[in-house]
């Protein structure tokens, strides 16, 4: 059967923030080989320029240095693209911080809602412009099951990625009229160096150890028993960005082996 729908003219650029390293780097090293040309983003300029070596030899990449809190920073890395469209941004960059709210210290509480909420606002408001003058754009969040559910002991995180929907609903409605989608991926957990920490945090929060903490906190929910893998949500955002998905807007992606059927 023939598709109705026509194959873009050119390859399609996706810029990812916090592709320095984890998460962030899967997608865009999975994303180059889907044919994606990557704009790699990260506070860390290093770690940018070594996710950057770590393309296909056949792709064509950049990277920048980017502070997704900063406005003066994302337009600076904005203004270095020049004339090259950015038709994906894929809000990753992420942080976190696990204890409990009597001892959760403010400023940090304030940094992890800045760069996963407001970050994610201000590297959407910056794109939509350019966007709305081609007629195409996709937005992808990279949510959380705690976009979700709640776990104790990440009150700034589950905040963060909670608001991470209502942004989206809002943002799918104000691009209504054009072809451009804004969705959040919802993944529990993946097997990244963030997760590897959060694995010790939650060890000393819970008194277990680390293979308890793997077992009866993070994979005790999924029916499924089995991390989500970098490669399933690099495949997710592949499909969104195509014209199949034209009308998944506003929607949160879930993929937590059966978590929140229950």
């Amino acid at each position: 059967m023939t598709s109705t729908f026509e194959k873009p003219s050119r390859r399609r650029t996706v810029l990812v923030t916090g592709a320095g390293s984890g998460l962030g780097r899967e997608l865009c090293l999975h994303l180059a080989q889907n044919g994606f040309e990557i704009i790699v983003t990260d506070k860390d300029s290093d770690g940018a320029d070594t996710t950057l070596s770590m393309l296909p030899k056949s792709q064509v990449g950049r990277a920048f240095e980017l502070d997704v809190t900063r406005e003066e920073n994302i337009t600076r890395a904005l203004r270095q693209l020049e004339n090259q469209n950015i038709d994906v941004l894929v809000n990753n960059a992420g942080l976190q911080h696990v204890a409990a709210l009597e001892s959760f210290p403010q400023q940090r509480w304030d940094t992890l809602v800045d760069v996963m909420l407001r970050g994610a606002c201000l590297m959407t408001r910056s794109v939509l412009p350019s966007m709305r003058q081609r007629g195409y754009g996709r937005i992808v969040n990279i949510g959380s099951i705690h976009s979700l559910v709640a776990s104790p002991y990440k009150s700034a995180y589950v905040a963060a990625k909670h608001g991470l929907l209502g942004f989206a609903k809002v943002m799918a409605l104000e691009t209504a009229n054009t072809d451009i989608t804004i969705n959040t991926i919802c993944p529990s957990y993946i097997r990244t160096p963030l997760v590897e920490t959060q694995i010790a945090d939650q060890a000393k929060a819970h008194g277990i150890s680390t293979d308890e903490v793997i077992e009866q906190i993070m994979l005790d929910p999924m029916p499924k028993k089995a991390f989500i893998t970098s490669e399933e949500v690099a495949a997710t955002i592949t499909f969104l960005c195509s014209q199949h998905a034209r009308n998944i807007t506003g929607q949160q992606i879930v993929m937590d082996g059966g978590w929140t059927i229950k």
